[in-house]
């Protein structure tokens, strides 16, 4: 089953993540702002993952003591996903 989440992120520098999954393994991720060679990088990495085993990846990363990062957000987006 395919599932699509835009999910509004919070203490970083982009400003929303769209998701699509299908069967809980990623199928695209786009971040909205952000920087953009990084934000390019991990969606393209994350592609064809399973959404638990992205989420074991990069949650609790944090950018420049923020206690969160674009990555962490994507983890929560996708825990989120997965609990629906």
């Amino acid at each position: 089953m395919e599932k699509k989440l835009i999910y509004p992120t919070r203490g970083v520098c982009s400003r929303a993540i769209e998701i699509l999954l299908e069967d809980d393994v990623v199928k695209s991720v786009q971040f909205f702002g952000g920087c953009n060679g990084n934000t390019q990088g991990i969606a393209q990495l994350v592609r064809g993952m399973k959404a638990e085993d992205v989420i074991a990846r990069v949650e609790g990363i944090s950018c420049n003591g923020k206690g969160t990062s674009c990555p962490d957000q994507l983890a929560r987006a996708l825990r989120q996903m997965l609990d629906k």
